[in-house]
């Protein structure tokens, strides 16, 4: 052991590539939206509604489906895109995508104010949260740093 070294008692810390930050919060954010999802199947005439080819936007239809799988497919890509695409192009899409799920769930908290669904407006309040932490490491995205030699 090295005499001259000190010993401290600080924890060591390590930076957190902001490709893998972005990649951890879509997989935080995706929590949430399963949760949330599967929590309203709780709620008093949900599932019979459900039965009943209502879907919480009107009729259910294969049409309708087919959009909810598009919508709800994205943000698991994301979680891979944010860790493979080019730091430019990761940039742009994960604050495109950031903002619009963030405006889709501004739009569900604000539909969803019932007694039956406050635990769906908490976890949209958090999504919101969540999405907004995304376009904002995007948008801060840290530049590569140059020395002059």
């Amino acid at each position: 052991m090295n005499s001259s070294a000190t010993k401290t008692n600080n924890l060591q810390n390590f930076k957190i590539n902001v490709k893998v930050k972005l990649s951890a919060l879509w997989i935080s954010v995706m929590f949430c939206y399963v949760y949330g999802d599967f929590f309203s199947l709780f709620v008093p005439g949900r599932i019979q509604g459900l039965m009943n080819g209502q879907s919480g936007a009107g009729a259910t239809t294969p049409w309708v489906l087919l959009m909810y799988a598009i919508l709800l497919s994205i943000p698991p890509l994301m979680i891979f895109l944010s860790l493979i695409l080019s730091p430019k192009v990761n940039r742009f899409v994960n604050i495109v995508v950031g903002v619009f799920f963030t405006i889709v769930m501004l739009l569900v908290v604000g539909t969803s104010i019932d007694k039956w669904m406050i635990f769906y407006t908490y976890l949209g309040v958090i999504e919101i949260t969540i999405t907004c932490l995304i376009v904002r490491y995007a948008w801060l995205w840290p530049k590569e740093e140059y020395s002059a030699q």
